[in-house]
């Protein structure tokens, strides 16, 4: 019989972690540091689907835009991107149906699109597009955005459910870089900036 101190030590069995936030950190304090870490802003556009597929004279869907901060470089082989959309959201929506997106990356001149694009109770999106220069994107048919430090088209590869967002990971189809002068919009502290 083995009478060692180690044996006499009781296996306590691992305790599933509780669901919502962790203990003693709330939604605020969690914002709060997270505030903490600059981001650049792009804008997620898509088109929505023809009201009537099967109907060619039927009239295209609207174009939607969303600013977002929470964009990210995924994978190089295949070439993979991620965005964080809010669940239930108008382009979370969208996008479950849509599987064709683009991203614009917004120079530090363009803080008036994020800020039109991120404002809550807002106007039409129809609206929202009609002063801003866009040319149609190729493969996605998503509006992209004119002077902005690179665009991508994106097909969704998968929605991954995360609390109260969706992961939304997208094979990138195209890349341009057009040149644009200027330095990227960054989010920092709950508003916008540059880098200096």
């Amino acid at each position: 019989m083995n009478t060692s101190p180690a044996a006499a030590v009781p296996i306590t069995p691992a305790v599933p972690a509780p669901s919502g936030h962790a203990e003693g950190v709330t939604a605020d304090e969690f914002r709060a540091a997270m505030s903490r870490l600059a981001a650049g802003v792009v804008l997620v556009t898509a088109q929505e689907p023809p009201l009537d597929p099967d109907d060619p004279d039927a009239p295209e869907g609207e174009d939607v835009g969303m600013t977002a901060t929470a964009f990210m470089s995924v994978s190089l082989d295949p070439p993979l991107v991620l965005v964080s959309l809010r669940e239930g959201s108008r382009m979370d929506d969208l996008l479950a149906e849509q599987p064709l997106w683009a991203v614009s990356v917004l120079t530090e001149s363009q803080r008036h699109i994020a800020g039109r694009f991120a404002m809550k109770g807002r106007i039409s999106d129809r609206l929202l597009f009609a002063d801003i220069p866009y040319v149609r994107g190729k493969a996605s048919g998503a509006p992209l955005v004119g002077g902005a430090l690179a665009t991508l088209e994106c097909r969704t590869e998968q929605r991954v459910t995360a609390g109260d967002h969706t992961l939304v990971i997208g094979r990138v189809l195209t890349a341009e870089v057009p040149g644009s002068g200027g330095g990227p919009l960054l989010y920092f502290r709950g508003r916008y900036g540059h880098l200096s």
